[in-house]
């Protein structure tokens, strides 16, 4: 059965990094034998078109209500300029309810900062851009007990970054979900963390087996 990624699409999205994950849970190019297909599925606050940071306009699937958290595999939640404004309590509450369902939530950059402003931070271990920074501009926040200055940070079904690690992001991502061969998984991030051909051959030969 097929599990639903629901990407939260927002107005100066920053398109970059949702880039790495989204291309490979939609492709499954690298997938192990037997992991569950992925369907990628926009969500925006209305089925207006939103225009990300990059300038592309992407037209939502659903709005929030429509989101199914039973057949949810992931809420991933990029950054944006715009994350601390009210409009977005409706996909704040769905990241709640997933959360309470077991179904994971990843958020980056400004998504991590909207997390913090809504509570949801206040006893998960998680990261973000910068702790005093996430203090002085959400002043709700309570869970600086929890804050841990890492590139990425998995805490149960709850994973956060900040903008700058893409990468990590969507390593911690793909990781939770289970989808690469744990080979497969290590030669695919060291490759694009590092450059090197080695790991290209070795990604090649880690999805033959």
């Amino acid at each position: 059965m097929n599990k639903t990624v629901y990407l939260y699409v927002l107005d100066t999205m920053a398109d970059w990094e949702a880039g790495y994950i989204i291309a490979e849970l939609h492709s499954g190019r690298y997938f192990r034998k037997g992991a569950t297909k992925c369907t990628v599925k926009t969500v925006g606050l209305t089925g207006e078109p939103v225009t990300t940071m990059g300038g592309v306009r992407i037209k939502p699937d659903i709005t929030p209500d429509s989101l199914d958290i039973d057949d949810a595999a992931l809420l991933l939640m990029p950054g944006g300029d715009t994350w601390l404004e009210p409009v977005h309590a409706p996909v704040l509450e769905k990241a709640k309810e997933c959360l309470d369902a077991g179904v994971t939530v990843a958020a980056i950059c400004g998504a991590t900062m909207a997390l913090a402003q809504a509570g949801v931070l206040d006893n998960r271990y998680h990261t973000s851009n910068d702790l005093n920074f996430l203090k002085s501009i959400c002043p709700n926040y309570a869970g600086e007990a929890f804050y841990r200055q890492e590139p990425a940070l998995t805490d149960g079904d709850l994973i956060t970054a900040p903008g700058v690690a893409p990468l990590e992001f969507a390593y911690q991502v793909l990781k939770k979900l289970d989808v690469f061969l744990p080979q497969t998984l290590e030669s695919w991030y060291k490759l694009y963390l590092t450059h090197e051909a080695k790991y290209f051959f070795a990604l090649m030969e880690s999805i033959q087996n």
